[in-house]
């Protein structure tokens, strides 16, 4: 990846990090309590059409976090879906998100997937507009959705 350092590369999460990955979505507001973000986790590191990306920090500059991030990814043989992308508050404008959406891009790229959607709650705004600068654009389509 483009941007990478050789102390800062980007790779799939580490099992050892899934509560890690998983507090830092709990502190990016990502998660609802109908949801288990740890099982979410698992699933996607399982999965044959799935993975968490993250980020960590390289040598001895590096700040005092595991993780400066991290993006799940998955696709459906024709659309990827990115979720979870989260940076800690402290760490956010300093292109980390952008670097980790790269990154899902191009996993989805390397397995011929054509598009890549994503899911953002209409008001915020902040991310939207995050988005926005990173060519994402608002498809007209309805989400519909049902638990099981």
């Amino acid at each position: 990846m483009s941007g990478e350092t050789a102390a800062q590369q980007i790779a799939v999460l580490p099992r050892d990090l899934v509560p890690t990955a998983t507090a830092l979505w709990h502190e990016a507001g990502l998660t609802r309590p109908w949801n288990d973000p740890e099982a979410d986790c698992l699933r996607a590191l399982d999965g044959e059409e799935s993975t968490v990306l993250c980020l960590r920090p390289g040598g001895g500059s590096s700040p005092p976090v595991e993780l400066l991030g991290t993006v799940m990814v998955g696709h459906d043989g024709h659309r990827g879906w990115i979720y979870y992308l989260a940076v800690p508050v402290t760490l956010r404008g300093q292109g980390i998100g952008e670097r980790l959406v790269r990154a899902a891009e191009t996993w989805l790229q390397e397995r011929g997937i054509p598009k890549l959607m994503l899911m953002v709650r209409r008001e915020n705004t902040t991310v939207r507009e995050f988005y926005d600068r990173l060519g994402y654009s608002e498809q007209d389509v309805v989400t519909l959705g049902r638990f099981l």
